[in-house]
């Protein structure tokens, strides 16, 4: 079991990633690659990816396995030159200790490419940065509209929760067969942990590439990283033209609300544009602003509604919506 002990302190700061972090996602879908279950989601996928990765990919097979891979290589960054960049940059001893974990128990001598990358050698380092490259490009580049989408409708979901049930049911419901009580988060995992933020709160990040247990991240003075399954697994195709994410969590109408409010809309404008009654938009409007995701000003006998920096965010990540995902990701 893992279970997290949440203070007040840790109530209040608890956040969700603004944008799914490629070299996360490439991770844990490459171990996916390599693990044997979950045939039916990912066996047409696996048997095309191994077709697919180039001979550069090479590298990450001595550093992962189908359950564990060094912390340095999956840092949380909102693209991938950030991510790599990160990489490159990653200290001596993280990358020391993430080798030392992974080969622990293993046959077998080192490769002398990871005895360079633990001494710090630059060319080991590019190779490892090349090999990242190539392999989110070969698993993730023609897919990964569609798990922006899924990030965007997860985070439209637990917004929902939050302001409906409260955070206690909405971090709940990340995790099916979760409890919170108490100050304790407990969550099914095959292992045993034990983690105390101590008021530095979480940071949410759902994966659609990993089927097992919850995953967790402690970089010191950082919030606590919680990964999680979003469902059973993404089908790992291009995204259908036309294709809303957010529909299947807010409903078509609000959904289209959302889209529309990318420019302030009066209550009427908003009916004309849906095509619906004016009191039937004014319904849609109050279920988006209870849930923090619009704004409603009065003026005078009129009312004008806009997208919130969270709203903004799910709908396109224009204006505001920027303005809040830089600021949570500094």
């Amino acid at each position: 079991m893992l279970c997290i002990e949440l203070s007040e302190q840790d109530l209040t700061r608890i956040r969700f990633a603004p944008q799914p972090a490629p070299l996360v996602e490439l991770k844990l879908a490459l171990m996916m690659l390599r693990r044997p279950d979950s045939e039916q989601t990912f066996g047409r996928w696996r048997r095309g990816l191994r077709q697919r990765l180039p001979a550069t990919t090479r590298p990450l097979w001595d550093l992962l396995t189908p359950y564990r891979g060094p912390e340095f290589l999956d840092p949380l960054s909102v693209d991938l030159p950030t991510g790599l960049e990160a990489v490159r940059s990653a200290p001596t001893a993280l990358v020391r200790a993430g080798v030392e974990r992974v080969w622990a128990g293993r046959k077998g001598p080192v490769p002398p490419w990871l005895t360079d990358l633990v001494q710090g050698e630059v060319t080991s380092r590019e190779r490892l940065c090349q090999a990242l490259h190539d392999a989110y490009g070969a698993a993730l580049g023609a897919s990964w509209p569609r798990v922006t989408a899924g990030h965007k409708a997860e985070f439209a979901r637990y917004a929902l929760d939050a302001a409906e049930r409260g955070v206690a049911a909405a971090l709940t419901a990340l995790c099916p067969g979760s409890r919170l009580a108490d100050g304790r988060w407990e969550l099914g995992a095959p292992y045993q942990r034990h983690v105390v933020p101590a008021g530095r709160g979480l940071m949410l990040l759902p994966t659609f590439h990993w089927t097992m247990a919850p995953l967790v991240a402690d970089h010191g003075d950082q919030p606590l990283l919680v990964v999680y399954p979003a469902g059973p697994g993404l089908p790992i195709v291009p995204a259908a033209a036309g294709e809303d994410a957010l529909a299947p969590v807010l409903g078509s109408t609000r959904a289209h609300t959302l889209r529309l409010l990318t420019v302030p809309l009066s209550t009427s404008e908003l009916a004309g544009r849906l095509g619906i009654s004016a009191g039937a938009a004014s319904v849609h409007a109050a279920a988006l602003r209870e849930a923090g995701l619009i704004d409603t000003a009065r003026n005078g006998r009129a009312v004008r509604h806009e997208l919130t920096a969270l709203g903004a965010l799910l709908a396109g990540g224009a204006g505001r919506g920027d303005a809040f995902a830089r600021g949570q990701t500094r």
